[in-house]
């Protein structure tokens, strides 16, 4: 009989042991990451379901502690929509301001940022790296610091209660990025292809639409949902040169709720969640775009 020497096993035993303890590591650390996923959704998602929640509460239960409303109702969202409550007059009106800022941001955003990733990176200009890294110099400096003398700017130039001065302002802080996505996702398509159309006798601005932005499609689309939702959430812009009835959009009229002495928090959650449709859709209509060109567009080529 063949003797084994004491405190040692066979190979296949210590085979055995070793691929049990792997099993037992990928089992922890499956239930690991899948409870902090769970743990990081319930995080991100209990504001959602706490908004919501109050949003369909009557007056009198919104402090109450409960799971769930023991009378939920939708009336809230019928007074919003019918713009049944005082401080919900002009709600629509707002709403559409709201609509054309953010359009107007989108729309100089892209034009701005794709024209001068195109002049910089196609036609070669010199020292073309000094007007982009000069446009990132932006972002050193916070945008609360820079509130007071866009203000004094816009009260100089008389563009105090227009919607010009947000646009000029959130349009100023969006560009660095496009340009820097524009550039990273233009150095991917090939240079050839401008060559071959100057030689079929195209000019600068027919490579610019026909070439250069249809192949720019999916940085387009993340660019432009990232500088639409930039308009749609800003306060601070919005709050300092937007003061009037008149020219104030939806999140400065939403503040304006908490200047009665009880505040309606229940319309102020449907008003909230009616304002957050148009970036959600948004969203999902263009995710797979926004995808393609962030990660495109974020690497080199």
């Amino acid at each position: 009989m063949t003797a084994i020497t004491a405190g040692t096993a066979p190979s296949h035993i210590r085979s055995d042991r070793l691929r049990r303890a792997a099993q037992r590591r990928r089992i922890l650390e499956s239930v690991g990451a899948t409870g902090l996923g769970l743990f990081l959704i319930a995080w991100t998602l209990f504001p959602f379901y706490n908004i919501f929640m109050v949003s369909i509460e009557g007056h009198n239960d919104v402090f109450s502690s409960h799971v769930w409303p023991a009378h939920p109702t939708l009336h809230e969202y019928w007074v919003v929509v019918t713009q049944s409550y005082w401080y919900l007059n002009y709600f629509w009106r707002q709403y559409g301001r709201s609509v054309l800022l953010a359009g107007s941001v989108t729309g100089l955003t892209l034009l701005i940022g794709s024209l001068t990733s195109y002049v910089i990176g196609r036609m070669r200009i010199r020292h073309g790296w000094v007007i982009s890294n000069a446009a990132l110099l932006t972002y050193v400096i916070p945008a609360s610091f820079l509130a007071i003398p866009f203000y004094r700017l816009a009260q100089d130039y008389g563009m105090m209660n227009h919607l010009v001065a947000p646009v000029a302002a959130l349009v100023t802080f969006a560009t660095p990025y496009a340009i820097f996505i524009f550039q990273n996702y233009g150095a991917s398509i090939p240079i050839e292809l401008d060559e071959a159309a100057r030689i079929d006798g195209a000019s600068p601005v027919q490579i610019y639409l026909r070439i250069y932005m249809p192949l720019m499609a999916p940085a387009l689309v993340a660019v432009g949902t990232y500088a639409m939702l930039v308009a749609w959430n800003d306060y601070l812009y919005q709050f300092l040169l937007l003061s009037s009835k008149a020219s104030m959009t939806v999140p400065v009229a939403l503040a304006q709720f908490l200047n009665s002495d009880e505040a309606p928090w229940n319309l102020m959650m449907a008003t909230a969640i009616v304002y957050a449709v148009p970036p959600i859709a948004t969203y999902y209509v263009f995710r797979k775009r926004m995808t393609a060109g962030l990660t495109l567009g974020g690497v080199k080529g």
